[in-house]
């Protein structure tokens, strides 16, 4: 019964995962059957228009049965992993994702963990009141990083470090030195965020009765705010860090094309300008299964963080 109590949280949480995941779905479903105009027209895109691709979408897609029937068969075909067909490129569209996943994934890791790591160090260094001066040059610091677009703080870092000095690669390279600057660009942003966060959440728990106690007991400043009082304010930073990945992906489109980097970016833009809708309704659900399981591994990060979450 033990046991059964603890995979409880975990159980509902994955179950939110899959309703948010069905939303989606259907979400985008709706989106093209009630788009205006035929749906084989919206599916076919700017393709060539012939009876034959006609017939095939249609056999396909199951348009000639009841709307009921189409709506299942959509859902059974996204569960077993077939995403559809291009009409545009003539092209499975797992196959014209999957070339471009790769490099949006290593993108977004790089940039997610330069963040988290930024976010924390100014957090450690500037929390709990110490050094006042660097407190205030690093919360202006972070306010502007916030209120800045990424696209513009890419456009800042190609022309001072690619074009003025030619330490980093402008476009094209696909190398490991191409990555750093979208990383970094991407980065930014979150990081002045979540140091916000880190940072009052580390002022509050230094207020707690158990950092006294600690005190106390003779424990060291930096262990006691390393220890104890970080994990205190990690909670809320994590809650953050989950919707934040939302940004990280539309943030990824526009990043991807400032720096002349393949990935999911130019293939969404690519499927947008070409109205190839079977590539947009899988992107937007690859998204969202991707938010889905970051937020679900944050909401399962709690219970690691915070012992009483696991014995309530």
């Amino acid at each position: 019964m033990d046991q059964v109590r603890r995979l409880r949280p975990v159980l509902r949480r994955l179950t939110s995962a899959v309703v948010v995941l069905w939303a989606a779905a259907t979400a985008a479903y709706l989106a093209l059957v009630l788009a205006p105009g035929d749906t084989v027209d919206s599916i076919i895109g700017d393709g060539a228009d012939s009876p034959q691709i006609r017939a095939q979408v249609i056999a396909e897609w199951g348009l000639d049965r009841p709307a009921l029937v189409q709506y299942l068969d959509y859902l059974a075909r996204l569960a077993g992993g077939d995403l559809g067909r291009s009409y545009l490129l003539q092209r499975p569209v797992a196959e014209v994702i999957g070339a471009q996943v790769w490099p949006t994934v290593k993108l977004a890791v790089a940039a997610a963990g330069l963040g988290v790591g930024l976010a924390l160090l100014a957090a450690v260094v500037t929390g709990g009141g110490r050094r006042p001066w660097l407190h205030r040059a690093t919360s202006t610091a972070e306010l502007v990083l916030v209120s800045t677009p990424a696209f513009l703080i890419g456009i800042m870092l190609l022309s001072v470090l690619s074009f003025r000095f030619g330490l980093f690669p402008v476009a094209g390279d696909q190398g490991p030195t191409a990555l750093v600057l979208p990383a970094v660009t991407l980065a930014l942003p979150i990081a002045g965020l979540l140091g916000q966060v880190l940072r009052d959440g580390l002022d509050r728990a230094l207020d707690e009765p158990f950092v006294v106690t600690a005190r106390s007991r003779g424990v060291r400043e930096r262990a006691l705010l390393l220890r104890h009082v970080l994990r205190h304010a990690l909670l809320p930073a994590v809650t953050l860090a989950g919707w934040l990945f939302g940004i990280l992906l539309g943030g990824s489109v526009i990043v991807e094309q400032v720096f002349g980097r393949p990935g999911l970016g130019q293939v969404t833009l690519a499927a947008v300008s070409g109205k190839d809708m079977p590539v947009v309704l899988a992107v937007v659900v690859l998204s969202a299964a991707a938010y889905v399981l970051v937020n679900t591994m944050a909401d399962l990060a709690y219970l690691l963080i915070d012992p009483r979450l696991r014995r309530s």
